[in-house]
């Protein structure tokens, strides 16, 4: 593939797999799925989807527009911290509200191992840049295993590429891209089985 067509679809891959992408369509998945239940709505992901992704990537828009982020990717980790900080706020209070509100059980565990995953993301982000995309991207390939079974694992390939497009973007280091899947993979098929 010549250099121009690779980084035009590493591009692509990057918005396409971005994580607040792939967190709300997650969400909206779960939900759906949690709504075999009888007499439980279907619709359950949608605020969680505000709150785990709607409202972290308005407050990292408005950053951008601000001038105080450069990009809705955060490529300065040293800028990442308070997206983060401010992501795992969110979480919370969504968790709080969906509990009030009676939410289905695996709605909620969806958003506690996001929770989690993104409280191991800001530590390691004091000291390093590991991959939010890849780990996203590795732990709904994980949760979506979970939920549907082995049938699931055909969107591997796709995490692959996530990871493929943020080394080929020069975003992340291979090393980098490799423990953020390990992380999201782990988090997503530990943390979410066991709550939900």
């Amino acid at each position: 593939m010549p250099a121009a067509a690779a980084d035009r679809t590493a591009r692509i891959a990057s918005e396409v797999f971005a994580p607040a992408v792939l967190v709300a369509g997650l969400l909206l998945v779960v939900g759906w799925h949690a709504g075999d239940q009888p007499g439980v709505s279907r619709w359950w992901g949608l605020p969680g989807a505000v709150f785990a992704a709607g409202i972290p990537l308005a407050y990292v828009l408005r950053g951008v527009r601000q001038g105080r982020l450069s990009s809705h990717h955060i490529p300065e980790r040293e800028h990442r911290r308070v997206p983060l900080l401010f992501g795992i706020a969110s979480v919370a209070a969504g968790l709080v509200v969906l509990v009030l509100l009676g939410a289905p059980r695996e709605v909620l565990a969806l958003l506690a191992a996001g929770g989690v995953g993104l409280v191991v993301f800001t530590v390691v982000t004091h000291w390093w840049k590991m991959s939010i995309h890849a780990g996203v991207a590795a732990g709904t390939a994980m949760t979506l295993t979970v939920v549907y079974g082995p049938l699931a694992l055909i969107g591997v390939p796709l995490v692959l590429l996530a990871g493929w497009a943020r080394v080929r973007l020069s975003a992340h280091t291979t090393a980098q891209v490799i423990a953020g899947a390990l992380v999201g993979a782990v988090i997503a098929g530990t943390v979410f089985p066991a709550l939900r």
